[in-house]
């Protein structure tokens, strides 16, 4: 029997994890092979190289289902023998419609180590292995459920990384498992269904590390709270430093109000900065809300934890819109509260009621309405209308154009501390859609819509309007053309050259270009401590080719008034 372990990735930089373990568990079968598409590939591509099989199982999830079972469709076309076989996430409940499908055969349900060396073993005579769903000949349903774990110690030797050419995981998101199951039950998420933490055997933990820090770069721990143990983090982290090459960096997903004061020190004291990336779920600073769900979370912990470590970690926090009881002034002031933080990247997604989680069962009690299709978002719902959702769409594009990019890191900083950048977002996102897609667009018409919206509503702001210009120039990384500021004149930009390179003697010794303009405060102030000091300043932007542009601000001697046009 020939079988395809394979799954439809949304980008070609992911990997699944899941069918590596899987081939690595079984790779003595003969007849078992594995492959990664996307969700972008020609599907009739992926069903003539699928239909080759006896057995195709595909790892399905929220964001690939819909193209797996037209691929599933595809591949019976052209050779209706081949049976297909699903399992992961999106299809371990609620699983009866999926079943029904003509293109579909089996199904597993929960962790698929067991079941899926019990298919390969028992075939063709499969109807009897647990947690798995297959059809009689009637058109009935085979299924019983077995509450049986898989036992994580069978890991221990497992290298799921080591069936592929080491040169293909340079430029790819490579995955880590070293626990199984979270302590917390947030009704919205699937892993609430699991609070028996389980953790995978230290050896296969540090023997795939090691392999993926050698070959990989980033590398994405999928613990759901990474940091439950403390000694276990500390263990891990000291691993990853001891042994770590140039370029590595390390992603993990961490609850902050209970990050152990020994995690905070040790960060502080010895991990170098840009070397991990926390990503930390908020979701809502609502105590209310997050009782209604099951949530624990102490903001005021989490945002004091947050602020210890930002100088050495990269953030990444997530925000949910359409939780249970949350109007949409509490979107509002979760989202304002939270983006004060300054986190590199903020994630505002939208309530997804995924199958299994309860507030899919108890969405009836909050007047919910979601897409049925996936991946099942919030529509509606008694706390906020489909137009309120559909103009909180336009914050969250906004904020990905302009922030996450990040194109105008600084003329948000400067509307938080003297605007709503809530209020900032919703008008710049309207601006914006109203002549370009969200996902189809220039640079320059990100900044075209930046200068409109904010002489539209903003038009006596100076301190904005050189902002805006000056994110435009220091987002280049070679020299641009203003789009308002006029630049200083020749001498004056002579003697501010001279002036940079007396005090940094090394930027002589390379080519650089400059950009020279007159502004009307203090930028380092600003930068650094978020203060405006007002005044006749000269800024200087110098550009090599590479990376974006590096300033240097001196106050002026001779002022020439800063000019801009609007």
């Amino acid at each position: 029997m020939k079988v395809l372990l394979t799954t439809l990735n949304a980008k070609y930089i992911h990997t699944n994890l899941a069918i590596r373990l899987l081939y690595d568990l079984n790779r003595d079968w003969p007849g078992l092979e594995w492959q990664e598409f996307t969700i972008h590939h020609d599907r009739d591509e992926i069903a003539q190289r699928c239909a080759a099989f006896d057995v195709v199982a595909f790892s399905c999830y929220i964001w690939n289902i819909t193209q797996t079972l037209e691929t599933a469709r595809k591949i019976k076309a052209i050779q209706p023998s081949t049976k297909i076989l699903l399992g992961g996430p999106e299809v371990s409940y609620d699983w009866q419609d999926v079943i029904e499908r003509p293109e579909v055969d089996f199904i597993i349900t929960g962790e698929g180590e067991t079941p899926f060396r019990a298919f390969l073993y028992a075939w063709p005579d499969v109807g009897h292995i647990p947690n798995l769903i297959s059809k009689n000949a009637d058109g009935s349903i085979r299924y019983f459920s077995d509450p049986a774990i898989f036992d994580l110690t069978e890991f221990r030797d497992i290298r799921p990384w080591r069936n592929e050419p080491p040169e293909n995981l340079a430029g790819k998101v490579l995955y880590v498992e070293t626990s199984r199951g979270c302590p917390y039950k947030c009704e919205f998420c699937l892993a609430s269904l699991d609070n028996k933490v389980r953790y995978l055997p230290d050896e296969h933990i540090k023997q795939t590390l090691l392999y993926l820090m050698e070959h990989g770069r980033v590398i994405k721990f999928l613990d759901r709270t990474f940091n439950m143990k403390r000694d276990f983090t500390l263990d891990i982290f000291r691993f990853i430093l001891d042994h770590h090459r140039p370029g590595n960096v390390f992603q993990f997903e961490i609850t902050a109000d209970i990050l152990h004061p020994d995690i905070i020190k040790f960060i502080q004291e010895h991990v170098p900065k840009g070397l991990f990336r926390f990503e930390i779920g908020i979701q809502t600073v609502n105590q209310k809300v997050n009782l209604e769900v099951s949530r624990k979370q102490n903001f005021d912990k989490t945002k004091a934890i947050i602020e210890a470590v930002a100088d050495k970690v990269e953030l990444h926090l997530d925000l949910i819109v359409g939780l249970p009881l949350e109007t949409w002034d509490d979107v509002k002031y979760s989202f304002e509260t939270v983006f004060r933080l300054y986190a590199p990247e903020l994630q505002m997604g939208f309530l997804k009621f995924l199958k299994g989680t309860p507030v899919r069962e108890k969405y009836e009690q909050h007047g919910f309405v979601f897409d049925p299709e996936p991946p099942y978002e919030v529509i509606e719902s008694n706390y906020l209308s489909q137009i309120e959702l559909a103009r909180l769409k336009l914050v969250e594009h906004a904020l990905e154009i302009y922030w996450n990019k990040p194109r105008a890191i600084r003329t948000l900083k400067y509307v938080t501390e003297r605007y709503s950048v809530f209020d900032f977002l919703l008008g710049l996102g309207a601006c914006f859609g109203e002549k370009y897609e969200f996902h189809k667009y220039t640079l320059a018409n990100v900044y075209e819509r930046l200068v409109l919206y904010a002489q539209s509503e903003y038009r006596h702001d100076r301190i904005l309007h050189e902002l805006i210009d000056l994110d435009y120039c220091l987002y280049q990384k070679v020299r641009p053309r203003p789009r308002q500021l006029l630049e200083l004149d020749a001498w004056q930009k002579t003697a501010l050259i001279e002036t940079f390179q007396q005090e940094q003697p090394q930027a002589a010794t390379v080519k650089l270009r400059y950009l020279a303009l007159p502004i009307s405060f203090d930028f380092d102030a600003f930068e650094q401590e978020l203060r405006i000091e007002p005044g006749a300043f000269q800024l200087l932007i110098s550009y090599d080719g590479v990376q974006p542009g590096k300033t240097f601000c001196k106050k002026a001697l001779h002022p020439q008034l800063p000019e801009t046009i609007v």
